[in-house]
């Protein structure tokens, strides 16, 4: 939990709370059906819920956000934005999909995903479900936690995308390759 709060300092008493709660939350949840790895459940804060929280270094959400969190398993980063942003994102605005995306007819305003799909297959699959209307400083489109070399995911995307190092953020060595990257998704 610290880490959370040395990175975000102005949570309210209820955000402080609820991201305690997570500890406790996943670790039972992650005893019956292995959440996350069972290895990394002591790294929870660390390697989860701050790098989640990495989108909030680029993107502060306007009221009334829609998020589709895609294809990451246990509500991360989708639970951790939501409850940083509780003051716009309702947690009622973030639809969780685990599973086709092809299912889901709704249009969002960001799509977000740690998910370790190539991004030009994970643009080609969320297309559709991104909003024409604009009410965030970025444009509408994908908010994707990555590591490691993205060189040649980034061919087909380069010119509407933006790279965020997360070590410009984040001094653990965790951070060193992780990203996050923005794609901005333009509706015709």
């Amino acid at each position: 939990m610290q880490y959370i709060k040395t990175y975000f300092p102005n949570l309210t008493p209820k955000q402080e709370n609820q991201f305690m709660a997570l500890e406790q939350l996943y670790t039972d949840w992650n005893a019956k059906i292995n959440v996350i790895s069972r290895k990394d459940i002591e790294n929870l804060y660390l390697h989860h819920i701050l790098h989640s929280l990495g989108i909030a270094k680029t993107i502060n959400f306007a009221d009334g956000s829609e998020i589709l969190d895609v294809g990451t398993g246990g509500g991360f980063p989708g639970i951790p934005l939501a409850i940083l942003f509780a003051e716009s994102i309702d947690l009622e605005n973030v639809t969780f999909q685990h599973g086709s995306v092809e299912e889901n007819k709704s249009e969002y305003d960001f799509v977000v995903s740690r998910a370790v799909m190539p991004l030009p297959d994970l643009l080609k699959l969320i297309r559709k479900n991104i909003k024409k209307e604009q009410r965030n400083a970025l444009p509408n489109g994908l908010l994707c936690l990555k590591g490691g070399e993205l060189q040649n995911e980034l061919v087909t995307v380069k010119k509407t995308s933006i790279v965020f190092d997360l070590k410009d953020y984040f001094k653990e060595d965790y951070f060193d390759t992780k990203k996050v990257v923005y794609v901005q998704i333009v509706k015709k």
